[in-house]
């Protein structure tokens, strides 16, 4: 079933609500937005044109319980007769009229920074577990950082190396709470019901960090998306020969990143990039197959382009 959708224009005192041919009008409060939730049911689709920073409180707050589309006035003025008379009940009905085929997300700085937080702690773990190998070889044991393993080498003889050890699990416990941490604030900006969750193998922290792109009716084409994302492929010609050199790693790398980690799952549970992998690993392997995996799963694009649930078959 279609869930329903409403449009809200903003301005700095006032906000006015459009659902199912009804008007409604509250003050651009914590207030007024109580008294949203309360007309408005939980998964509704909802159309907000971006006006300075009145609106953000409002998206912030329906985020979590509701399917939050910023439309930003510049967008709007490709649609033609959008404005028509101007009024705040007319402008709300054309918003609620134009969510259904946006594509945009709502992206909140808090949103972004926050993303960009979990890609630091996440490589910054993976730079101390590698420095833990590293140190466990030096002490004469396998690199393993089983918890049965790491007991053993606690117990140990104290050294310069051990002492590194001991502090790197320290550093390691903090940088893993802290990822949590962001980990459950990020579902607290990001709303459950985006698209981007019918897709395979694109989780819930993933998806939040995926959606750090914003609109993506900016992006003509998915070959501009996949380029954005630093994915496109880096050719090289010079006479007859052309020479692949990988991709090209230009745009957002958190993204990149991303999409990356996403590829390892769908590869086990998204149809169209498991039998995508099924084609190619004969041709490609390790790193540069799940390159190609996630460049294909910038699939992405077309579900929030064409605000569609994800479609094996298509």
């Amino acid at each position: 079933m279609e869930a329903p959708v409403a449009g809200i224009d903003v301005s700095k005192d006032k906000l006015t609500v459009y659902f199912q041919d009804s008007f409604y009008e509250f003050p651009n409060d914590k207030r007024g937005f109580e008294e949203i939730k309360r007309v408005l049911p939980k998964g509704c689709k909802i159309g907000i044109e971006s006006t300075g920073v009145y609106h953000i409180n409002l998206a912030k707050y329906l985020v979590g319980e509701y399917d939050v589309r910023v439309i930003n006035p510049f967008t709007l003025k490709k649609f033609k007769d959008f404005r028509g008379k101007k009024s705040d009940k007319n402008d709300a009905k054309k918003l609620a009229e134009l969510v259904v085929s946006m594509g945009s997300e709502f992206t909140t700085s808090e949103a972004r920074e926050l993303t960009s937080q979990w890609d630091f702690v996440t490589r910054s773990i993976v730079r101390v577990k590698n420095k833990l190998r590293r140190d466990l070889v030096l002490l004469g044991y396998r690199d393993s950082l089983s918890r049965k393993n790491l007991n053993e080498v606690l117990r140990g003889e104290d050294n310069a190396v051990l002492s590194e050890v001991r502090f790197l699990l320290g550093e390691l416990e903090r940088l893993e709470a802290r990822k949590r941490e962001i980990e459950e604030k990020l579902k607290e900006v990001v709303s459950k019901y985006s698209l981007i969750f019918t897709i395979p193998g694109i989780g819930r922290t993933l998806g939040c960090i995926i959606l750090r792109v914003g609109d993506v009716k900016r992006f003509g084409d998915k070959k501009r998306f996949v380029a954005y994302c630093g994915l496109d492929p880096l050719v090289e010609s010079s006479g007859k020969s052309v020479v692949s050199r990988g991709i090209s790693r230009r745009g957002d790398a958190v993204l990149r990143r991303a999409f990356y980690l996403a590829a390892l799952s769908a590869i086990k549970v998204n149809p169209v990039i498991k039998r995508f992998y099924e084609e190619h690993k004969g041709r490609l392997k390790g790193r540069k197959l799940i390159t190609a995996c996630a460049r294909k799963l910038v699939i992405t694009w077309a579900v929030l382009y064409y605000n569609r649930p994800f479609d094996a078959s298509e």
